[in-house]
């Protein structure tokens, strides 16, 4: 099926059905996932799915319907819907489809292998990692291993002539173990996530890794209140990136629901800080030629070494704002609309190494696990349950967990002095080992 030529032609058909403009998103794929436990395969699940979603204008009202079949007759009431439903909603001016007919170049997105790979070489993958991780003597059991990959392709097509298209496919695999000591016990996972198999990292990594981060825990104790130095590993960076991300949403911004709605231009953070987002990075995990809606992703700096410098729009949040898209429409699927959300969001890398950010922290916690919401995208505020490990003299000296850690978003982004060289790519929003000078530490 000419797919790309389908969402034209549906494209048409909304506007013969009453619609002044429209736009139609369809979405192909296949879906595998493995799971394994103690050796033996637990489950195996391969699904293909597709879906058409329809977003209809008429005199300025926006209605949206979807529908799994791509006969002509469930197309057909799919759109009957939406242009019924749109006579029912309130009308907008800024309610406007782009008409950038261009695309990023982005290289990397698809692996056209990932499918003819043997299954039994991709549940083997699993079962190795979770062999090698029980290997660990400290280890007592499995909470199972797992691989998962998708593939599949967009299309996009809307009156204003845009009609574009991409494929993308990813994959992952990982474990998870327990270890145990008395009545103590202390789990560990581990995962790698990346566009193409090869790709991947060693089992081996993978595995140990998991092992250590349930074992590294066991007799841990809690530490007294006291203000003092956290460093944040890269497993925990979403903590504080993602209340960030929230807080430069074109929609919270013209809501005045973010703490940095009054501050484009001024100096947030320390000068060791720069964010960017990118939808251009090559074999990104959040990489696309273009957004949920079409707009060309780009390559953009939201914090400059400590300076804010940019937002997040799709089309109607930067109509509203009187400003261009950004390329960030996100969608979550055919069965969505448009929100906005990043691409690969993370903190540029600094130049110091993770043994000396360590080395030279006098007092202060590791943050390996936290709990709670972090940055409160509102206000600023910051909280959450900690676990990790208590550093003295540079030195790691105990594994500690049931502490809190507090402050504001300004106090903890100015307070950043050291950031690492080791930034991890295993995620879409992410971060390399970075210290934040001083921090409430809630303990005994």
């Amino acid at each position: 099926m000419d797919c790309k030529a389908l969402a034209r032609q549906l494209v048409q058909t909304c506007l013969k059905k009453g619609a002044d403009s429209a736009e139609v998103f369809i979405e192909t794929g296949r879906n595998l996932s493995i799971g394994v436990r103690k050796g033996e395969i637990e489950t195996v699940q391969e699904a293909a799915s597709q879906g058409i979603g329809f977003r209809v204008f008429a005199k300025g009202k926006m209605a949206f319907a979807s529908c799994n079949d791509f006969s002509d007759a469930a197309a057909a009431s799919a759109i009957d819907s939406a242009v019924r439903f749109a006579q029912q909603t309130t009308p907008d001016p800024n309610h406007v489809l782009p008409d950038d007919k261009g695309a990023a170049a982005v290289d990397g997105l698809y692996d056209s292998r990932i499918g003819k790979i043997p299954m039994a070489q991709k549940i083997e993958l699993a079962k190795t990692v979770e062999k090698l991780a029980m290997k660990d003597s400290r280890i007592t059991k499995s909470a199972g291993a797992g691989y998962s990959e998708s593939e599949g392709e967009v299309y996009i097509a809307n009156s204003n002539g845009l009609s574009k298209s991409y494929q993308a496919s990813g994959c992952s695999f990982g474990v998870s173990v327990v270890a145990e000591k008395g009545d103590q016990k202390s789990s560990g996972r581990e995962y790698c996530s990346r566009r193409f198999f090869a790709d991947l990292k060693a089992p081996a990594d993978i595995a140990a890794k998991a092992a250590r981060k349930a074992w590294e825990l066991l007799d841990s104790r809690m530490v007294k209140t006291q203000r003092a130095s956290v460093v944040f590993d890269p497993d925990v960076a979403g903590a504080i990136l993602g209340g960030i991300l929230a807080a430069v949403s074109g929609e919270r911004i013209l809501q005045g629901a973010s703490f940095l709605a009054a501050r484009m231009n001024q100096k947030i953070a320390s000068t060791l800080v720069t964010i960017i987002d990118d939808g251009t990075r090559a074999r990104g995990l959040a990489s696309a030629p273009f957004d949920g809606e079409g707009v060309p992703t780009q390559r953009r700096t939201i914090i400059d070494e400590g300076i804010l410098r940019g937002f997040m729009y799709n089309t109607i949040t930067a109509r509203r704002a009187g400003v261009r898209s950004t390329g960030n429409a996100a969608r979550g699927g055919f069965t969505n609309v448009p929100g906005i959300g990043a691409h690969n969001f993370y903190m540029a890398p600094g130049n110091s190494s993770r043994a000396e950010i360590l080395a030279n922290t006098a007092i202060g916690l590791l943050l390996t696990e936290v709990t709670g919401y972090g940055i409160n995208p509102v206000n600023g505020d910051f909280s959450g349950g900690a676990s990790g490990f208590w550093i003295e003299a540079g030195k790691i000296v105990v594994p500690v967990k049931g502490l809190t850690i507090a402050g504001r978003a300004d106090e903890i982004l100015s307070g950043i002095d050291m950031v690492g060289n080791d930034l991890d790519w295993n995620r879409s929003i992410t971060a390399p080992t970075f210290r934040i000078r001083e921090m409430q530490i809630g303990g005994e």
